[in-house]
């Protein structure tokens, strides 16, 4: 076919795509929309009780819990882009999403993911200056300062990931526009375009890795001073309260790099991997951490599990307290 019959059979703007789930893996398309749903009403009641927690009650407005907070928003905006299309496609099968709709999910996904890393970051700064200077710590993060660490967040994680809706943009669509996913992310609708996107490939690419990479060396270095300082207090008590307040927060660093690092390397030598795989351990990616952060966070640190059992066990909690006292 000449080339301009091609052109002009391509299209800039196409019409909408069609989301396929997982192929390979229909027959347990059902089950999985049953484990998926619960996992998002999980994610969705978590993340909604801890920010009202922490908005509510005036003991947590410390930047500790502010950053939490705004982890916990990302995480409500990450699981409610994804999973509710993931799960009507498990229930109903291949479902039909427009190309603007297409790029609105894509550029929240990783945006999302973009905002994880970067409060992930804020977060281990801020245990850095509480653990090695305590004394300074209300004059170092003061309210200026997050609000100033704050727009840097949101800034940098829109910087990088909005320049990708235009690299979609400027392709042009000859093919059919059929997507073996359950969600938009940006290569998977480059690869469906009819031109080069050897750029789109490599700022895909190498701009996110790069960013994530630096953070989490950034968070590597914070938590090798930290561990360093505490090992260092005189007091097994002063040590054993010091990584705990750290604890909740390691935790989640792993749950979200951890299959962040083995995606890459799947991706990158697990040629051998089913592409059914790949795409269940993406999703599972972007429904587990929203689930699982709220829940680490309300076990392990003190302030919010006495606030949750305020919230829905006020008259026990108050009986316990009042027995606290009279001793």
């Amino acid at each position: 076919m000449p080339i301009m019959e091609i052109f002009n059979l391509s299209s800039f703007n196409p019409g909408f795509f069609i989301l396929l789930g997982i192929p390979g893996l229909e027959q347990l398309h059902l089950c999985f929309g049953i484990s998926f749903f619960i996992i998002y009403l999980v994610a969705f009641a978590g993340n909604s009780i801890l920010l009202y927690l922490i908005l509510t009650e005036r003991s947590l407005h410390e930047p500790m819990f502010f950053f939490l907070s705004m982890l916990a928003g990302t995480d409500l905006i990450l699981c409610n882009t994804c999973v509710p299309k993931t799960v009507s496609i498990f229930w109903l099968g291949p479902q039909h999403i427009t190309f603007p709709g297409c790029l609105t999910q894509m550029f929240f996904l990783h945006f999302s993911f973009a905002m994880d890393s970067a409060i992930l970051l804020a977060m281990a700064f801020d245990r850095y200056v509480a653990i090695c200077f305590p004394l300074r710590y209300t004059t170092i993060l003061t309210h200026q300062i997050v609000i100033k660490i704050v727009v840097v967040i949101i800034s940098r994680s829109f910087c990088i990931i909005f320049p990708c809706v235009f690299l979609l943009k400027r392709l042009p669509f000859c093919r059919e526009l059929v997507i073996p996913h359950t969600y938009c992310e940006h290569i998977g609708i480059a690869r469906l375009a009819c031109a080069d996107i050897s750029i789109n490939i490599w700022y895909g690419f190498a701009v996110p890795i790069m960013t994530v990479l630096s953070d989490l060396i950034l968070i590597g270095i914070s938590y090798t001073v930290i561990l360093r300082t505490v090992f260092n207090l005189p007091s097994r008590d002063a040590r054993q309260k010091a990584l705990s307040t750290c604890g909740s927060h390691v935790c989640v660093i792993l749950i979200f790099y951890t299959p962040a690092i083995f995606s890459v390397l799947a991706h990158r030598f697990g040629h051998n991997i089913p592409h059914s795989f790949h795409i269940l351990f993406a999703n599972l990616y972007v429904a587990i951490p929203p689930a699982i952060n709220p829940i680490i966070y309300g076990v392990k640190t003190k302030q919010i599990r006495d606030k949750i059992n305020l919230l829905f066990f006020p008259k026990s909690t108050i009986d316990v307290t009042q027995r606290a006292w009279e001793r």
